[in-house]
């Protein structure tokens, strides 16, 4: 896997080249290379599957490396706020966790002292640091459910409040009720009006 050639298509897929790119390219390079994959978007395609614990840069260039992504069901994005993600080999079951060192942000303005704009000084210094001083690297295990796997939908169900169909399990069961997780949990939205053809719907409940 080329370094450049990766860096380019990935800045390209993100639109601008930045440090998260430059980790998150290098980042998917080593954790490829640790489970085995060498053609991720050929041979390999249908062997991997990333879990990525960041929405910021790095997850772009994860994507475009890897050729994963959640329409694939191949990408599962966990809201950790860490910059980190761990590489799965399908067929294999090898799979490890790479966490970007804190430290390594010192230690690329050190490099490049000349530098004034600290974002330019790390983008040059992960270009060419030693995976070691950019990452710890963390064997681990992990149990990927049927219903996260890609394909088809094993199972979609009708949530007893809004009336919405839930699919891939991700209903809940509450005192004798198949809900929704928005229903039994709450959401990210409130006070939902529905509008369709200019027809207001009224909320089930």
């Amino acid at each position: 896997m080329d370094f450049e050639r990766l860096l380019i298509e990935s800045a390209r897929t993100h639109g601008h080249l930045c440090p998260g790119q430059v980790l998150g390219v290098r980042m998917s390079m080593l954790g490829l290379r640790e489970i085995g994959i060498t053609d991720p978007k050929g041979k390999d395609r249908k062997s991997v599957i990333v879990y990525v614990e960041m929405d910021r840069c790095a997850t772009d260039a994860v994507q475009s490396v890897t050729g994963c992504s959640l329409g694939h069901r191949t990408m599962k994005f966990l809201d950790y706020g860490k910059m980190a993600a761990t590489f799965v080999n399908a067929k294999s079951g090898r799979a490890v966790r790479v966490l970007a060192r804190e430290d390594a942000r010192e230690a690329a303005r050190a490099l490049f002292p000349g530098i004034q704009d600290k974002h330019q000084a790390q983008l040059e210094a992960y270009k060419i640091m030693p995976d070691a001083e950019l990452f710890m690297v963390m064997h681990v295990q992990v149990r990927i459910r049927p219903e996260d796997m890609p394909g088809r939908p094993l199972r979609r169900v009708q949530c007893q409040s809004c009336g919405e169909h839930v699919q891939d399990s991700r209903d809940v069961l509450q005192q004798g009720r198949v809900l929704c997780i928005p229903c039994a949990s709450g959401g990210y939205y409130t006070h939902p009006e529905t509008f369709f053809c200019g027809e207001r719907y009224a909320k089930r409940t």
